[in-house]
């Protein structure tokens, strides 16, 4: 698994790496979801694909986790997305548009990080590859400039001249 968090947390795009240690907790709570998450995906494929989110496997096995167990959830469905595209993933697919949509999980600036990494892998075929990500950034605080909380000297205005 080390060649795997390796690749995971360098980037050829720029920007600060991903520690490896966070990394690995990332890959160890998905592994905690990963058996349930592919049951119930396979267990919607297979269902009616017009039933409400909430009456479908997905539903339930979302209702079942805290906020911690849909974060990891999000991350390995993004990461299931991403790697088995071209698969049948419409019911993955509902399932990641159906955590984006919940507020208030708690996304941290390092989960965010990665699945952006994830998804700048993913190419553009993947067409919802930023839907999680980007969702998820929307929780997180906006970042203050530098100077913010500086007190800037007030600058003289124009001298008018008679």
């Amino acid at each position: 698994m080390a060649s795997v968090v390796g690749r995971a947390a360098a980037s050829s795009q720029g920007g600060a790496p991903l520690d490896e240690v966070v990394v690995q907790r990332f890959y160890e709570r998905m592994r905690a979801v990963a058996p349930a998450a592919l049951g119930a995906i396979e267990r919607d494929r297979a269902g009616d694909p017009g039933r409400a989110f909430g009456d479908t496997a997905c539903g339930r096995l979302v209702r079942s986790l805290d906020h911690d167990g849909v974060r990891a959830l999000g991350m390995w469905v993004h990461h299931w997305c991403m790697r088995f595209y071209d698969d049948d993933t419409r019911a993955a697919l509902r399932l990641l548009r159906e955590i984006a949509g919940r507020a208030a999980l708690g996304w941290t600036a390092d989960e965010i990080h990665w699945m952006l990494r994830e998804s700048e892998h993913a190419g553009p075929t993947a067409g919802a590859r930023f839907t999680l990500p980007l969702a998820a950034a929307g929780e997180l605080a906006p970042v203050s400039p530098p100077w913010a909380g500086t007190v800037l000297p007030r600058q003289p205005g124009p001298v008018e001249r008679d």
